[in-house]
């Protein structure tokens, strides 16, 4: 087994991704936001299995290439395994992208939930402008976790009975003020784009909403349900005293810390098969230009 995390979660990354994205909206952004008209040269950050390069090649003009850097052994055989199949020019690297040196020869640098798992996100986004072509550009799949959480509905129940916003917010900042990783990174990206100078920066808004509909074909509410478990909704929060522990060791109260348990606790107790949710990830996608 690798000792690397993230090889070991293969399976997690296939079952969860399409919580995140409906495929139309990312054809609009290639076609209608973006303009890509032209062939492209794409490098993947942190790029996994190759999620984003099986998600957009298939939008993007004929002729366009796909390289894929990941620090994961494990994960880059299966891209390489996957696109095997597949009737594009590919590249994948083993290797962490936050040392390697890279030409400047790309026109898209892409990334996706890369950016909130490290302490210096700014550097990586600097190397990630350095490797582009002038007129290229730099776009970024990143989550907004506070807005993430305050998109549920769970049938039968107020959302603060199983969600508590104040509560997770607080939890956020602390963790981002202790490690620097920050899980609401996503909003914060247009921002570093543009202190980066990049121009024409902007941010939208993922518009999929992932509906346990009681009235849908059970094959693919059977699914839907084990993609929305599997991701971590209405998981067991494991022993109490633990818990609580853990999140007063990451700055919450006594009070604070019993408060999430409890609202964890529900949330795993009734979320089933036969519950009707209302999902949405709301995953931010920042892009600008680079001009040089």
């Amino acid at each position: 087994m690798s000792d690397y995390e993230w090889d070991n979660k293969i399976e997690y990354l296939r079952n969860t991704r399409d919580l995140y994205y409906n495929d139309d909206y990312l054809e609009f952004l290639v076609k209608s936001v973006w303009k890509i008209t032209q062939q492209v040269n794409i490098v993947d950050y942190g790029c996994g299995y190759g999620y984003l390069g099986l998600k957009l090649l298939p939008l993007l003009p004929e002729g366009s290439t796909y390289t894929g850097i990941d620090r994961g052994t494990e994960l880059i055989n299966t891209a390489r395994e996957i696109f095997a199949r597949q009737p594009f020019t590919t590249n994948f690297i083993v290797a962490d992208v936050e040392t390697l040196a890279i030409d400047r020869k790309y026109d898209l640098a892409v990334c996706h939930a890369l950016l909130l798992h490290l302490s210096d996100a700014k550097k990586l986004l600097d190397k990630m402008i350095n490797c582009v072509k002038d007129e290229g550009m730099v776009i970024c799949f990143e989550p907004h976790w506070i807005a993430n959480m305050s998109n549920y509905s769970l049938q039968g129940y107020n959302q603060s009975q199983v969600i508590r916003l104040g509560i997770l917010q607080k939890l956020f900042e602390q963790d981002t003020k202790s490690n620097g990783k920050d899980g609401n990174i996503g909003i914060k990206i247009p921002e570093f784009l543009s202190e980066l100078g990049l121009t024409n920066v902007q941010c939208r808004v993922s518009d999929k909403v992932n509906f346990l509909d009681p009235n849908a074909e059970p094959q693919k509410r059977q699914q839907l349900y084990n993609s929305l478990r599997e991701e971590g909704i209405g998981g067991f929060p494991g022993e109490e005293s633990k818990f609580i522990r853990n999140l007063m060791n990451r700055g919450l109260t006594e009070s604070e810390s019993q408060n999430q348990y409890e609202a964890e606790y529900l949330f795993s107790k009734i979320f089933s098969e036969d519950s009707v949710l209302t999902y949405a990830p709301n995953m931010k996608i920042s892009f600008g230009t680079v001009k040089r």
